[in-house]
């Protein structure tokens, strides 16, 4: 078993979860790409459920929420 927070899968969602904040908070992106911010939107949740599904299909141990034993 590895660390949780060796896991690329979490790592990637904790970003994607915080553009989405910023940009929820900021309408940053909103203001910069006008109309077509729907379709970067969309583009930006498939290009993510892509990259999940690509490194659970390389996931090759299962986590831990424990401390790593030993040295």
């Amino acid at each position: 078993m590895k660390p949780w927070w060796h896991s690329k899968v979490l790592w990637l969602n904790v970003v994607a979860a915080m553009l989405s904040a910023i940009e929820v908070a900021t309408g940053a992106a909103q203001a910069t790409l006008g109309a077509s911010a729907p379709a970067v939107w969309a583009t930006f949740a498939i290009v993510l459920s892509a990259l999940n599904a690509a490194l659970r299909v390389i996931t090759s141990q299962a986590l831990t929420f424990r401390r790593p034993e030993g040295p």
